[in-house]
């Protein structure tokens, strides 16, 4: 029988009505007693780390989630982590950065209903978390009402429904229903392999958690003032620039948001440039407004990954390379499924 280790930090599964609201309450041994029939699948043990709303939720939480795993790696067949919904998609990016060519399966899970209410959806999802997890395939990923998300693919796009989650720019790995996996059909022929996501299997896995978060997210709107830019270049190591459309930044004279962005890579900041659009990422050679960019030198695109996912990968490697050269490299690179990349 397969060993899992049930990792507890929070969240609304864990939860129960305080004086102010829902609050997390319930440890790892009070959750699984909801679902007693998960022990005939595996021999499942828990350890709750934090209790926290994942609001709350900071890098340090993650490195703890890390640690926790890479300590416990050899005892066990695969990992369970039970989180908040909120900060659910930043916590599965990071763990993938963290726990690096892991060989065992990390599912990240959590509910929109407390555990302990009526119609919650808790039971199903750590049950899903369960089954996926006895696969056997490597990885971090997200297991939320009945699919199975790539863990660089989660994007919660949705703030009550139970389908709170989406995968963004990819396929959902698999689905599961009345206890039956079924996997997508491009993710079918590489079922119990490292294909899904890109792990190649001759690297070692390494816990490497070191970050640096020293990272803004700007947003553009009509209007934004430009002086923006010279409190990011003052006070942060990396920019993400939420653009319009493919990649559109305003040039025009007297407004010429463009020119604030090339200050910053002069500063020697890493500067990533993505979309406000979810799905489909930029292109930068487009438009005029986003050819100017493009020919910036060491301006940094990443095709289609979302923002959650490229916050966490930007801490990443500000956190493990001096070089701006090695930062936009291993931005640029696609790794463990998180960007597409067209071929030219």
């Amino acid at each position: 029988m397969k060993k899992i280790h049930f990792i507890t930090t929070g969240g609304t599964i864990a939860s129960s009505e305080g004086e102010k609201g829902l609050e997390p309450t319930f440890n790892d041994e009070e959750l699984l007693s909801y679902i007693p029939e998960i022990s005939e699948l595996c021999d499942i043990s828990g350890e709750p780390i934090m209790n926290i709303d994942s609001t709350n939720m900071r890098p340090e939480g993650v490195k703890k989630i890390a640690q926790t795993i890479y300590h416990n790696y050899e005892k066990y067949d695969g990992f369970i982590v039970t989180h908040g919904t909120d900060t659910m998609g930043y916590t599965s990016a990071l763990l993938t950065y963290m726990l690096s060519n892991i060989k065992k399966p990390v599912i990240v899970t959590g509910s929109q209903v407390a555990i302990g209410q009526p119609y919650t959806d808790a039971k199903k999802n750590i049950s899903d978390a369960v089954r996926f997890a006895l696969e056997q395939v490597p990885g971090i990923f997200v297991a939320f009402d009945g699919r199975i998300i790539n863990g660089t693919r989660a994007v919660k796009i949705r703030s009550k429904s139970m389908n709170a989650f989406e995968s963004i720019n990819m396929p959902y790995v698999a689905y599961i229903k009345l206890g039956k996996i079924t996997y997508d059909r491009d993710s079918k022929e590489h079922r119990n392999k490292y294909e899904i996501m890109n792990i190649n299997p001759s690297k070692p896995f390494r816990l490497e958690t070191e970050l640096c978060t020293d990272v803004f997210l700007l947003r553009l709107y009509p209007g934004i003032d430009p002086t923006i830019f010279d409190f990011i270049k003052e006070n942060y190591k990396g920019v993400i620039i939420e653009s319009y459309g493919v990649g559109g930044i305003p040039n025009l004279d007297g407004y010429n948001i463009i020119e604030k962005v090339k200050e910053l890579i002069g500063a020697g900041l890493a500067v990533v440039i993505t979309t406000q659009c979810m799905e489909e990422g930029i292109n930068l050679d487009v438009y005029e407004v986003g050819r100017d960019l493009a020919e910036a030198n060491n301006i940094i695109t990443v095709a289609d990954m979302n923002t959650e996912t490229i916050i966490a990968k930007l801490m990443w490697a500000l956190g493990n390379f001096s070089d701006l050269n090695d930062v936009k490299c291993f931005m640029e690179t696609a790794m463990f499924g998180d960007m597409n990349i067209e071929e030219e």
